[in-house]
């Protein structure tokens, strides 16, 4: 997408706005199957919370893409779009064993992360193919919010408790189809997580009918000019050679599996903003826009820096900005950033929206949310409406006072 064409959905579908390009979420996925190439049985599951529109489905299930799903909703929005309950995986965390129960009738491939509910599951349903989550103990993201395989984390099983995972099977005689774990966002260091790799090529051990093995995701993508990301083509090399070596040892073919969402997404998508008022006080200048954290919450909750541009002008000299939105309280998207010169009016493009921005927006202040459009094909798609007043309303039951 060029800059007239996104001054051009701006206009046409208004601010803020987030824009979705179809032929990069392709394109990544080419990339990762690319550097796995030499793998049998290789399989991709989309990350659904990263970004959950219905469209957004629909393209990524034309790929041949399943679905990693947390919530019993994910997985509803994922039959709605016509994926097979085979091509979805269900790993929810701090569920119900009704939720869990109501999923598995489904025919959708369970995970479970804890053993209480691994011992209730398989002494009521010992037949049904159960994927059971390890939590390695390593420390593979950046960032402690992310970063969900360290020992302090709320997800999957110590790995230190093998034997009374080992137990429960035993005593149930349910059924062991995949291992999995999930060692956090923002992965760069390649060897740490070849080193959680081998942890649960270990634990594969332990279990005779495996169908896959599942390593999660966590690759982290560049937010910026000149920031690092994963080195998806040195990992792919690694962890293939180290892969083709254990299914050796293991003596049978089995799926290795990844669950991308930000890999696939995030780079794809941008969020337009218009910029209501350019605001000068005694040591800073705020270019004050159309929106707040209740639309892109990552910079105030994760710390997360987006690059940002006035596409308005992007030929025009580069001042120092602090991005504020209009939400009643702190809500700072950049902080004296060298941005081109904004004026009122301007539209500023925050990259790297793809992921985790709608999906995790509210009505926070009773502001209603953007619209969402996909680019497909040289044309913008509206593949969600701008919510109205009415839409806050809603659900509310309004009584007698």
């Amino acid at each position: 997408m060029q800059y007239q064409d996104l001054i051009q959905l701006g206009n046409e579908f208004g601010t803020p706005l987030y824009v979705y390009d179809a032929e990069k979420i392709i394109s990544q996925y080419h990339r990762l199957t690319k550097a796995f190439y030499k793998i049998e049985r290789f399989k991709i599951h989309y990350a659904v919370k990263a970004l959950s529109n219905i469209s957004i489905l629909k393209l990524i299930k034309n790929q041949g893409i399943g679905l990693d799903t947390v919530s019993i909703e994910e997985v509803r929005l994922g039959l709605y779009a016509g994926f097979y309950p085979k091509d979805i995986i269900y790993t929810p965390n701090g569920v119900s064993i009704q939720e869990l129960e109501a999923v598995a009738a489904m025919g959708v491939q369970i995970n479970i992360d804890n053993l209480s509910i691994l011992e209730q599951f398989g002494t009521k349903h010992s037949q049904v193919p159960v994927c059971i989550r390890i939590n390695p103990h390593v420390m593979a993201g950046g960032n402690a919010n992310i970063s969900v395989g360290h020992i302090d984390s709320k997800f999957g099983i110590s790995i230190h408790q093998l034997p009374h995972i080992l137990r429960i099977i035993e005593n149930t005689n349910m059924h062991i189809n995949g291992i999995h774990m999930h060692t956090g966002s923002d992965i760069l260091d390649v060897d740490v997580f070849l080193y959680a790799a081998e942890i649960l090529f270990e634990t594969a051990k332990h279990f005779t009918s495996l169908d896959f093995i599942d390593f999660g995701s966590g690759f982290k993508v560049s937010y910026k000019k000149g920031d690092v990301e994963t080195n998806v083509e040195e990992f792919g090399r690694k962890l293939t050679k180290r892969f083709l070596a254990f299914e050796k040892e293991y003596g049978r073919t089995l799926t290795l599996v990844f669950e991308p969402g930000k890999f696939l997404v995030s780079e794809a998508g941008v969020f337009l903003a218009k910029v209501n008022v350019v605001k000068q006080t005694t040591s800073t200048v705020f270019a004050g826009i159309d929106s707040g954290f209740n639309h892109l919450i990552r910079p105030m909750f994760y710390g997360s820096e987006h690059f940002i541009e006035n596409i308005s002008n992007p030929k025009g000299k580069e001042r120092y900005y602090s991005i504020v939105g209009y939400i009643c309280e702190t809500d700072t998207f950049a902080n004296n950033r060298r941005i081109q010169e904004i004026h009122e009016g301007d539209v500023l493009c925050f990259r790297n929206a793809g992921a985790y921005c709608f999906s995790m927006s509210s009505n926070y202040n009773s502001r209603i949310k953007p619209a969402e459009v996909l680019w497909l094909n040289g044309k913008g798609h509206l593949i969600r409406e701008r919510e109205t007043f009415e839409d806050i309303l809603r659900n509310q039951v309004e009584i007698e006072i």
